[in-house]
């Protein structure tokens, strides 16, 4: 094996020594070894200053995240042995925490797998390739998801901006087997289908799976509101766990149907009303409706994806929040939840408690929620705690 040679600057080993696993471009001595001399994806020995190995790396000198580890040991370099291993490693954690082939199979950084997701349905595995390395070795993932899993069907679900920045193209396509447009899954006791090829990211959200099932014991004989509620994770689950009345409300009439179909699915269609809308704009009318809800689920996407957004990103939170909490009851159940990793944790609980406070409410935080076991949190790289969910008490 004959790979290129990247030398960083001195002290510049720090991080990645303390466990974390990407290089910055300016953490590499371009003097000793320029960036341009490489290909986006190709795979480097990574040295210190003074010469010493540490480890391969694949590089992508157009980036300012320029290097990703993806091994320690210089005798082995990212390819379907080492994928299949990787695989293997995250798989025996799944099944360790799962009974049912439901779940995270690769979470990135987390699993040794930078810049690779890939969610199992059973017999269907979909996968999202974010960089130039694993673009690179992208045979290779097929042949590694085979040898370990053995789908019958790998979709590639490859439409996220994110890869922009590393110069690569959007699309969707099936690398392997047959896979539906829709595939069924488990999830605390309720049965759905998701939308994998045309719904949002693989086509559904594992992470929030703990703090569904936390949710669940507060529900019962209740009325819920699920906003953002996408194709019913949460909705549906507190319909099958003996909710009233459970309404979802969404701004994707695609994502209703399957909202619809999921309550059908689990025969609780009687209890499950949809609402069309903006988030915002459907809370309003509800108030201005004088609607009242035992339990409110908010769930929203990230309103903060790039750091330039915080301040619009954290009052969008306050305002959901805050129409949120006026339709509650007065001793109801607030979900709310935040996937942006931009936003603290301690920055939502202020939100919730300013916005407590602004409408002379009683906040009790009851549970705190984050990310699954199967999206596990690499201690070095605090991007990857991005999940936040607390459930609380108001009182008025």
């Amino acid at each position: 094996m004959s790979l290129g040679l990247v030398r960083l600057k001195a002290k510049a080993d720090r991080r990645l020594r303390a466990g974390h696993i990407w290089i910055f471009s300016n953490e590499v001595d371009t003097k000793i070894t320029p960036l341009g001399q490489f290909q986006p994806g190709e795979q480097v020995v990574v040295e210190n200053a003074a010469g010493k190995p540490l480890g391969i790396a694949y590089i992508n000198p157009n980036t300012l995240i320029c290097g990703r580890l993806v091994s320690r040991d210089v005798q082995y370099k990212l390819d379907k042995s080492l994928l299949v291993h990787r695989l293997n490693v995250a798989m025996s954690l799944r099944d360790r925490m799962f009974d049912k082939p439901f779940y995270r199979l690769a979470f990135g950084d987390s699993d040794n797998l930078p810049g690779l997701v890939v969610d199992r349905f059973d017999d269907v595995a979909v996968v999202q390739i974010a960089t130039a390395g694993m673009e690179a070795i992208k045979e290779d993932i097929i042949a590694a998801l085979q040898q370990v899993i053995n789908p019958k069907g790998i979709l590639f679900k490859n439409d996220s901006q994110v890869r922009q920045i590393e110069g690569l193209d959007e699309y969707t396509e099936i690398g392997a087997g047959d896979v539906p447009n829709q595939v069924k899954l488990i999830e605390n006791n309720a049965y759905f289908m998701a939308p994998v090829i045309d719904g949002q990211k693989t086509g559904w959200f594992y992470d929030h799976r703990m703090n569904r099932q936390r949710v669940l014991n507060y529900v019962k004989d209740k009325r819920v509101l699920d906003v953002f509620s996408y194709v019913g994770g949460w909705g549906i689950q507190t319909a099958v766990a003996g909710a009233s009345e459970t309404l979802c409300i969404d701004a994707s009439e695609h994502a209703l149907h399957f909202v619809r179909e999921n309550a059908a699915l689990n025969n609780v269609n009687s209890r499950v009303n949809t609402i069309k809308a903006d988030a915002f704009n459907a809370l309003r009318d509800l108030r201005d409706e004088e609607e009242k809800f035992d339990v409110i689920i908010i769930d929203p996407p990230a309103f903060i994806k790039r750091r330039k957004d915080q301040a619009a990103g954290e009052q969008a939170y306050r305002r959901i929040n805050e129409l949120a909490m006026r339709l509650l009851t007065r001793d109801g159940i607030l979900v709310s939840a935040s996937c942006s990793m931009h936003l603290k944790r301690e920055t939502l609980l202020d939100t919730l408690r300013q916005s407590s406070r602004h409408l002379d409410r009683h906040l009790q935080i009851l549970e705190q929620g984050h990310q699954g076991p199967d999206h596990p949190v690499l201690p070095a790289i605090p991007e990857t705690d991005y999940l936040k969910a607390f459930l609380a008490r108001i009182v008025y």
